[in-house]
């Protein structure tokens, strides 16, 4: 009985799983952004303080507010700087109720264990994720990066993922993901991708030579799979600059997508390819013969390109209008 009894448990928590699974899969209707904006007015009855006001009555912001300070946020807090005021009223909203039982002495206030009253805060963190970003959105949309106006649009945030769960503002100055930190932030919804990065030929992100966004954009892309530039031979050839062309002999209908024959996160095959030679050529090349003294025809099976070395396009000709050296 008891060698039984683990499957017992499992067969009967299969319908728990199937309705689990089947609630992750319903779909979530996205509101007009009206609804959103509505739900970043806040308080009506608050008003806005300042954020020196804000923090002068006790410490316990102390550390997030020194972060804040040498953020590209607090920069912003410079005058004559031209740019957006950016503090904590940005994004928490209207905060003269959350400091309005205070003392002003900030020492009673942390004897008498006194803090601001954050429930008159916007509640930022059980936000829909399209409002979390709207949030941003008030000043990054005008004044960051042009990939911004693909967001709404972008396969990321039709996922339910904001801004938040990349930007984490208040653990430190850094209010950026660091390349160094970005494969794994990026790992951590894409387990595909990081089991294809362990293969034997992979980019170097396990080495951090280089990260993921320099091929993709994570805020959004007019290209398939967020990739960068216009065509995903343009993504390639911004470090490949030797495979750009234009070649006069250019290998016919693979030229704008290195994809027909390579995987970019990581392959068993040397060069980042689809297949092994000649099989990946032989997907779209029939072999070549060779008459052997009896007569008969014998299929070449070498590396293709041990005759095309220039298979990515030449400017040379050969004999026959194959792509050699």
């Amino acid at each position: 009985m008891r060698r039984f009894l683990p499957r017992l448990i499992l067969l009967g928590s299969l319908p728990m799983l199937t309705v689990a699974c089947a609630a992750i899969k319903d779909s979530k209707p996205i509101l007009p952004i009206r609804q959103y904006e509505m739900m970043l007015v806040g308080r009506v009855d608050a008003e806005y303080v300042g954020t020196d006001n804000c923090v002068a009555k006790c410490h316990y912001h102390d550390k997030i507010t020194d972060d804040f300070k040498h953020s590209i946020h607090g920069e912003q807090l410079k005058p004559g700087t031209g740019l957006p005021l950016v503090n904590c009223e940005s994004c928490h909203g209207a905060g003269s109720l959350a400091i309005a039982n205070l003392d002003d002495d900030p020492d009673l206030n942390d004897a008498q264990k006194k803090k601001c009253d954050t429930t008159t805060f916007l509640d930022i963190m059980n936000l829909p994720p399209q409002a979390q970003s709207l949030i941003c959105l008030k000043c990054h949309s005008a004044a960051s990066t042009p990939s911004l106006t693909h967001w709404n649009a972008s396969p990321h945030a039709m996922n339910d993922v904001s801004c938040f769960d990349c930007h984490k503002l208040h653990q430190g100055p850094q209010q950026k993901v660091s390349r160094d930190e970005m494969s794994a932030l990026c790992y951590g919804c894409h387990p595909d991708v990081k089991a294809e990065n362990q293969l034997f030929s992979h980019h170097p992100l396990r080495e951090k030579k280089m990260a993921c966004v320099d091929c993709h954009e994570p805020h959004g892309s007019v290209q398939d799979k967020l990739l960068k530039g216009m065509t995903p031979k343009e993504t390639c050839t911004r470090c490949h600059m030797e495979k750009q062309g234009p070649f006069a002999y250019e290998h016919g209908d693979v030229m704008e997508n290195c994809a027909n024959c390579h995987t970019p996160h990581g392959s068993v095959v040397d060069n980042l390819l689809n297949a092994a030679m000649p099989a990946l050529c032989f997907q779209c090349h029939g072999g070549h013969t060779l008459d052997n003294t009896a007569g008969a025809k014998q299929l070449f099976v070498n590396r293709c390109t041990d005759c095309h070395s220039q298979i990515h396009g030449s400017d040379i000709p050969s004999g026959n209008g194959t792509l050699r050296q």
